[in-house]
């Protein structure tokens, strides 16, 4: 069942009711029987045409048992008497052109609970658990037959899975463009010309000169370190061209993993520098409490945001101080928690005083550095934004020559706001959802190469990227191997083998046992 009429929620205008099986149709035509009907009398709607039918609850009628109506007996459908379900809207499908690829009933119902209860009483009384089989579904079962029956691969369950859970335009985009399989066109292409290539080995290995191997196997090519044997062909310059269309994969920034997961933006400073006021106007609501008291914030407060179309983690932070300035366990607790916070950011918001502002680049001198340091690997790719708050109070803070001001640490773009006043507010946030919208965006990938993507297809998944990047390493050891003629062919062979067994694994070709139990629990029920 889908819609708020189930037991956990609340009532809506229509919810659905979705039967799948080989009976499923036959427990349908026992809820459109009519009082003075029979079974044999039931019209049944046409396959794929919506129809508007009252449903009738068949166990209600205690003195006559429609399932075991003798059709010469007109007595026994006169006395059927049943109670009205509701009047709902009717869709069948007939397999395999249907969801699951089998035979398939929806019942779209009005909403209350009343009604969607008395629809599922019904079909989970004994009579016609008896009678059809009938049982709920477990979480994702519909999903889960339609990949048993080949009507979906993994990689478009996985696509579904994002769609139903989308919060943003973004995701939306990128779950539907997954889901009309170009991802699982890329990757089963790949795994085609490895195959191609496998079976060239295999041929060599074991027939060997008296092997006749197609045209295209058999130019006069020179490979480099082979001894001038001419083992493989041509299979090594589509090896190699592969592999680089592999790389150029993996080189994307993580920028589907980022759409599907959501962008995590870091707001650091010294304490009292305005950070939960600025994450407060960016939720517009009181996220985060807010006084003139330093250090009110003492752990991360996180709300969740759409920035055009990008969904993004912002997080406020307790104020940082220079390391050994403060004995406040709490205080450095929440110290620690601010540099982790930074550490795992997309994008860093350091915000300072603009009345102080070489106290406060002094306090977050060590986040800035560790962002600027690209061996460490959760800082590539980091983006820094450098903010001055507070500057409706520059001038009185001059007059009473109190000014701090050091720019030499600022980046190139600054941005002056005030909290208080709003000054400068929009132009910082369109920014940043600049900053963000770029981040996701094809384009330029880290390399500086343009356009990574192949018809759209971005790795969406950890678990994708693990295995191209797997697929990726089998084929440069078989760069390697492949050069050292007959004596390593079996090795070189073998490697080939692996890079298509990733790829299978990806698309759900090969051995996804484990990943099945844990992608169709994570489904609602009726999907």
């Amino acid at each position: 069942s889908s819609g708020g009429g189930g037991s956990a929620g609340g009532a809506t205008a229509v919810s659905v009711i979705r039967l799948t099986g080989p009976r499923s149709h036959d427990a349908l035509r026992a809820l459109l029987v009519k009082p003075g009907q029979s079974l044999a009398d039931v019209k049944m709607p046409k396959n794929r045409m919506a129809s508007l039918r009252t449903l009738w609850d068949p166990t209600s009628s205690s003195n006559v048992d429609i399932f075991n109506d003798d059709a010469e007996d007109g007595q026994r459908a006169l006395q059927y008497k049943p109670d009205q379900l509701d009047s709902s809207l009717i869709l069948t499908f007939a397999g395999p052109r249907s969801f699951t690829g089998e035979d398939v009933v929806e019942i779209h119902c009005h909403g209350s609970r009343a009604v969607v209860r008395g629809i599922l009483d019904t079909l989970s009384h004994s009579t016609l658990v008896t009678a059809y089989g009938l049982r709920p579904a477990d979480r994702g079962e519909f999903t889960q037959r339609a990949y048993g029956r080949g009507k979906l691969d993994l990689t478009e369950v996985e696509a579904l899975a994002d769609l139903i859970t989308a919060d943003t335009s973004l995701q939306r985009k990128q779950a539907l463009r997954q889901f009309d399989g170009r991802l699982s066109r890329l990757y089963e292409g790949w795994r085609t010309e490895l195959t191609k290539s496998l079976a060239h080995a295999e041929a060599v290995i074991d027939f060997g000169d008296d092997e006749d191997l197609d045209a295209d196997d058999v130019d006069d090519i020179h490979n480099e370190g082979d001894g001038g044997l001419g083992v493989w062909g041509n299979v090594i310059p589509r090896v190699n061209d592969l592999t680089d269309r592999m790389n150029r994969h993996l080189s994307d920034s993580m920028r589907g993993e980022i759409t599907r997961d959501g962008l995590r933006i870091c707001i650091v400073g010294p304490p009292n520098a305005g950070k939960s006021s600025f994450l407060n106007l960016l939720s517009n609501r009181d996220a985060a409490i807010v006084s003139p008291v330093a250090g009110t914030t003492r752990d991360i407060v996180e709300v969740t945001l759409d920035l055009g179309g990008v969904r993004c983690m912002v997080s406020d932070t307790a104020g940082v101080r220079e390391e050994g300035s403060t004995d406040d366990i709490i205080e450095v607790e929440g110290i620690k928690r601010a540099r982790r916070a930074a550490s795992e950011a997309h994008v860093i918001v350091c915000m300072v005083d603009a009345t102080d502002i070489e106290n406060g680049m002094t306090a977050i001198r060590d986040i800035l550095e560790d962002a600027n340091d690209e061996s460490i690997p959760t800082r590539k790719n980091q983006q820094v934004v450098f903010v001055k708050n507070k500057v409706d109070l520059l001038a009185a803070a001059a007059e009473a020559g109190e000014m701090k001001l050091n720019d030499s640490s600022l980046g190139n773009e600054t941005f002056e706001i005030s909290c208080e006043t709003n000054n400068g507010i929009d132009s910082l946030i369109n920014s940043l959802t600049e900053t963000v919208v770029s981040r996701v965006s094809s384009g330029e990938d880290a390399n500086g190469s343009l356009e990574v993507e192949e018809e759209g297809a971005v790795i969406t998944r950890a678990r994708h990227r693990r295995h191209v990047e797997a697929a990726a390493d089998a084929l440069g050891r078989f760069s390697t191997l492949s050069g050292q003629g007959y004596m390593a062919l079996d090795m070189a062979a073998e490697e080939l083998r692996l890079a298509a067994s990733e790829l299978g694994r990806i698309t759900g070709a090969i051995d996804v046992e484990d990943v099945l139990d844990v992608l169709f629990s994570d489904f609602c029920i009726g999907k």
